[in-house]
């Protein structure tokens, strides 16, 4: 586990935080990329409705 100590010696359990930074956008190959998972979700969804409704 990992924890801080002060400077008298004393842990402390708490979370340490994280460096924050900026995230950058993406770029048109990641964004197709995204598109074509978003389109293989949306078919998988559909198709197992429809399988469920067919099997009801």
């Amino acid at each position: 586990m990992r924890y801080t100590t002060d400077e008298r010696g004393i842990l402390n359990n708490y979370a340490i935080e994280p460096v924050v930074y900026a995230a950058e956008y993406p770029s048109l190959d990641q964004q197709r990329q995204y598109k074509l998972q978003a389109a293989c979700a949306a078919l998988l969804m559909v198709s197992t409705l429809l399988a469920a409704f067919a099997v009801s």
